[in-house]
Parts: C-alpha cells; sequence; structure tokens
C-alpha cells in the first residue's frame, strides 16, 4: 500500500503538537485544539512554502516544481524537480517536511517570541479569534525570512 502523503503531513502536525506542548502553556482543555493547530501549521505552512517556490521560480525564469510525497519511511516530503529539456524534469532534492518546519518555526533552534504569543493566544478564545492568531503566526517576518531563504536555496547561483 502506497503510504498517503496528506495523512504523512497530518502525523507531521501531530509530532508538532507535540512538541509545542513544551513550549506553550497547555491545560486540560487544550488537547484537542492544540493538535488541530498542530495541522493547521503543518498543512499551512507546506502549501504556502510549495506554492510560493512554484510561484516564485516560475516568475525568475527557473521554474521549480513541489511536490508532497512520502519518503522512504512514510515521511512527509517535497520532492522538488526543475523543468528540464524534453520535459524532463531534473530532480533537486527532497525536502523533509519535519525540517520546513522545524527551519520556518525554529530558525534558530527556539521558537521567535512574537510567534509563540500567537500560537498561544490560538488556544484561547472561539474558532475566530484562534484563526486570527494562527494567521498573524504565520505571516510573521521570521516566518517570511525563513521561506526566503528557503526558496533562494532552490533557485541557481549567479
Amino acid at each position: 500500500m502506497t503510504p498517503d502523503p496528506h495523512a504523512a503531513l497530518m502525523t507531521e502536525g501531530d509530532r508538532l503538537a507535540r512538541h509545542l506542548t513544551q513550549t506553550l502553556h497547555v491545560t486540560a482543555h487544550d488537547p484537542a485544539r492544540l493538535t488541530l493547530l498542530g495541522r493547521s501549521l503543518a498543512l499551512n505552512l507546506t502549501r504556502a512554502f510549495q506554492q510560493t517556490l512554484e510561484h516564485v521560480t516560475r516568475h525568475a525564469g527557473h521554474p521549480v516544481h513541489a511536490q508532497l510525497t512520502c519518503d522512504a519511511h512514510g515521511h512527509a516530503t517535497l520532492h522538488l524537480t526543475r523543468a528540464g529539456p524534453s520535459s524532463h524534469d531534473l530532480p533537486l532534492g527532497d525536502l523533509p517536511a519535519a525540517d520546513l518546519l522545524r527551519d520556518l518555526l525554529w530558525p534558530h533552534g527556539t521558537l521567535h517570541p512574537a510567534i509563540r504569543e500567537h500560537l498561544q493566544d490560538a488556544l484561547s478564545g472561539s474558532e475566530h479569534h484562534a484563526t486570527r492568531a494562527l494567521v498573524a503566526a504565520l505571516r510573521h517576518p521570521s516566518v517570511l525570512k525563513g521561506m526566503e531563504a528557503k526558496i533562494r536555496a532552490a533557485l541557481p547561483r549567479p
């Protein structure tokens, strides 16, 4: 049976939620919302990176395609390829979702204090409130800088 990349990404979100329990103040009522938060972060960050990478590299004249797949161990991975001659894709390598999430959320080994505040805030209040807090975390400059660095790494050196 072929592993399901979407299910693997949700598993990555569950790992992320467990990791966040060590960082955020979690009460007995928070585990379900924390799981939802971890899965939302995994899904949204991975998709945002995938779409942004493809958009930016296409406009830069060096299109890179990123396909969500599973590695040999069943972990979610973005398989990066560059369009080659005669419609043959040239492999650029794989970017494990776990590495992407770590690099975007914990770029220097720690969660940025503002992102931690947004995620903590997402654990409380209404769903609308939680969604706004999650979006604020995703749009934080440290996440965007990390995404920019990953995209630059995929572009050919001048």
